[in-house]
């Protein structure tokens, strides 16, 4: 007789500390102050104690309502009926200068609704970011946009350092997990699109383990994004967040995980980031200095 998936417990390498300490309250203050969304809460993060207790989130933009349904994902969908919030990015500028960050990561909820998908506010956001700090690095993580190449020159002339797109899972497994809106190949191809635009922009891309996929599809799926030009890509395990969410296959053992980094690193990643809590924003900033350094190792420069 096989398992059922509904009988699969979590095992001890996934196991999380619960939210706590000043920081962690500091960060969640200034949120509700400037009336922000984090997908850390949002997403159910399992990180989220980690990270926000060590002074960084990474904020949604344009609501907590979500135009698309996927089945892996606990952000609301509904239909947001066109509204932004004009301020919003303002209000994010403050609440990033309040928190003293050196690094922020910008997301959001999928915006069908807006003419452009939302790739104006966006742009504003990083602008409004930059203005108040120049030394500011910023990520965002990006929707599709609807494959629109304007959309994408937009947010890339707004000038963040790294652009992230998930194609979240395999391409054989995405019908069933995504959204029928979205695509492994579409979102492919906005990650190739975005190095066409600007070669230097650092571009990411995320999968999530234990949806039912074979080892020789991630392979293939990480090759496929190499050949895309993508320079960072990060692995972590699926975890359901309810009973009506795509249940869980598996539990990869974290040396599976290891040897997936292994794998992708051999193919010609910048940066690979693997582990069962690993998300796409994981120690964001800390990766991205990382970087760095080895940029300028293989430079031959000398970081003082």
């Amino acid at each position: 007789m096989s398992v059922t998936v509904e009988v699969l417990r979590k095992p001890e390498w996934l196991r999380v500390r619960i939210p706590s300490g000043p920081v962690y309250a500091r960060v969640s203050r200034t949120i509700r102050r400037f009336r922000l969304h984090t997908v850390c809460e949002e997403a159910a993060c399992p990180n989220i104690a980690e990270c926000w207790g060590g002074g960084t989130a990474t904020i949604m933009l344009m609501g907590d309502i979500c135009t698309r349904a996927c089945r892996f994902c606990n952000v609301k969908s509904g239909h947001p009926n066109g509204y932004l919030d004009a301020n919003e990015p303002e209000r994010v500028a403050c609440a990033v200068k309040e928190l003293g960050l050196s690094y922020v990561v910008l997301t959001s909820v999928c915006r069908d609704d807006l003419p452009d998908g939302g790739a104006h506010h966006f742009a504003r956001t990083i602008t409004a970011l930059k203005q108040l700090n120049e030394d500011l690095i910023v990520e965002v993580l990006i929707p599709d946009f609807n494959s629109s190449r304007e959309a994408l020159e937009t947010v890339i002339r707004a000038g963040p350092e790294v652009i992230a797109h998930n194609v979240e899972t395999v391409p054989r497994l995405s019908p069933l997990v995504r959204d029928h809106r979205a695509s492994f190949e579409r979102s492919v191809d906005v990650l190739r699109t975005v190095k066409e635009i600007d070669p230097s922009v650092l571009t990411k891309s995320s999968l999530m383990l234990g949806l039912g996929e074979e080892r020789e599809e991630v392979i293939r799926t990480l090759r496929s994004l190499r050949e895309a030009h993508v320079d960072i890509v990060t692995l972590g395990q699926y975890l359901r967040p309810t009973l009506s969410h795509v249940p869980v296959m598996e539990y990869v053992r974290p040396e599976v995980f290891e040897y997936y980094r292994r794998e992708a690193e051999s193919i010609g990643f910048l940066l690979v980031v693997a582990g069962p809590l690993v998300r796409s924003s994981y120690r964001a900033g800390e990766h991205f200095t990382r970087i760095l350094l080895k940029r300028n190792r293989t430079e031959g420069r000398t970081v003082i």
